[in-house]
């Protein structure tokens, strides 16, 4: 071996600190420590209230239709090679027909760039704005999903934080938003329906937040991975609406909406009729990212013009009831537990977001402390706040079997009154 080349065992592959802080914060590696601290001899079951995946629920299956088309991609042997890196056309036209149900103008199968799931898409955005000449910060919500300052912060760009609103259904602080924008900040995330907090924005709100865009110079990032998930007085609506106003790169999947989040199938669209993003080179960047990127599984992208196009409004209705059902079983009883409190019922997503008392709490330092002494002692898992940057509220999903869910607060309520008995 040369003089000048190092031993392999001199060589550190040590992770940023800061990098290393921050998966420590994401969802998988936070639900994994507090299971971690579980009785694995305990013979109750597990009630899973931590994380946004309920295929495992009967109740929750996909759609036949959808097993069905990607049957069909796989049998017809027409999607064993490799895809273009922009994905498939007949995949991207039919995403383009889809999302245009919803939109005041048609996109093209130009504006849709298949990802791995909404995760790599919010990977491609973030390292795509990171090349930006003049690019160094982002601005994102508090509450919010930690993978993307993770993601931002990988790439070197700075991260501002905007405060969603509790007492007023979780609205975006957009005087916040004018307050931390500056010269350097490229655009502002919004998630709709919200990812932790369950709200659903308004018309109204969204055409603040596209003005707020519009009067600052940046774009909006639209992650609607949950998008017509939606039970309450808010029906959705794509921040595409307003594209014209702002530009929107909008980050969806098949993953919530159809129940399949392990078939990772996403993408990135761009909602700019008057242009910007082809004008600035953006379209281009993306274009050259998916080139160096890994592709969706092709005969996932082969199934979803049938998969679009066959699934019924029956599958998706009976998928909202029950959200409806579990949201409104969670919502009534919630409230008679000791030491949290839900600031507004839940009306999209699968999430709520609960606010912890620690006050009324025994022996409770912090809501890391709580959930892990709840898996213990409860089998029952949920999120803590500070996976989604809200230290001492948790995270509970709703997206369970009903009667799993019934159990799992009552075991929440049990837990809860124990450790509140002494200081009543």
């Amino acid at each position: 071996m040369s003089q000048l080349t190092p031993a392999p065992d001199a060589w550190n592959f040590a992770p940023d600190e800061a990098l290393l802080g921050l998966s420590a914060l994401s969802v998988r590696s936070v639900l994994g420590s507090i299971k971690a601290g579980m009785d694995p001899g305990s013979d109750r079951p597990v009630i899973p209230l931590g994380h946004g995946d309920p295929s495992a629920f009967p109740c929750f299956r996909t759609a036949p239709e959808a097993v069905e088309a990607v049957s069909a991609a796989l049998h017809s042997g027409e999607h064993n090679s490799y895809p273009t890196g922009v994905g498939l056309e007949p995949a991207r036209r039919s995403i383009a027909r889809h999302l245009s149900l919803d939109l005041p103008y048609e996109l093209s199968p130009d504006d849709v760039y298949l990802t791995s799931g909404c995760s790599q898409a919010i990977e491609i955005v973030c390292s795509v704005l990171a090349g930006r000449p003049g690019a160094s910060n982002i601005l994102l919500p508090r509450p919010g999903y930690l993978f993307y300052e993770a993601r931002a912060a990988f790439n070197g760009m700075e991260v501002r934080y905007f405060d969603l609103l509790p007492d007023s259904d979780w609205e975006a602080d957009l005087d916040a938003v004018e307050a931390l924008a500056d010269g350097n900040t490229v655009g502002m995330v919004l998630v709709n329906p919200g990812n932790p907090c369950g709200n659903v924005y308004s018309y109204d709100h969204l055409a603040k937040v596209a003005e707020t865009a519009r009067k600052l110079g940046i774009f909006v990032i639209a992650d609607e991975v949950y998008a017509h998930l939606t039970f309450g007085k808010n029906r959705f609506v794509p921040m595409g609406v307003f594209g014209s106003v702002a530009p929107v790169l909008t980050l969806g999947s098949i993953s919530k909406r159809w129940v399949v989040p392990g078939w990772r199938l996403g993408w990135i669209v761009t909602n700019d009729p008057n242009g910007v993003f082809r004008r600035t080179k953006l379209v281009e960047s993306i274009k050259s990212y998916l080139e160096i990127s890994c592709d969706p599984a092709t005969f996932v992208q082969g199934a979803i013009p049938e998969l679009l196009e066959n699934t019924k409004q029956e599958f998706f209705s009976k998928t909202v009831d029950i959200l409806r059902q579990t949201a409104d079983i969670c919502w009534e009883k919630l409230k008679g537990i000791c030491g949290i409190t839900c600031p507004s019922k839940p009306e999209g997503s699968m999430f709520v977001m609960v606010k912890l008392d620690l006050s009324c709490l025994q022996d409770i330092k912090d809501d890391m402390d709580f959930c892990c002494k709840l898996a213990k002692e409860e089998s029952v898992v949920v999120l803590p706040g500070c996976a989604v940057g809200y230290k001492n509220w948790v995270r509970i999903t709703f997206a369970i079997g009903p009667s799993s869910l019934e159990d799992g607060l009552d075991r929440l309520k049990s837990f809860c009154s124990r450790h509140s008995e002494t200081k009543k």
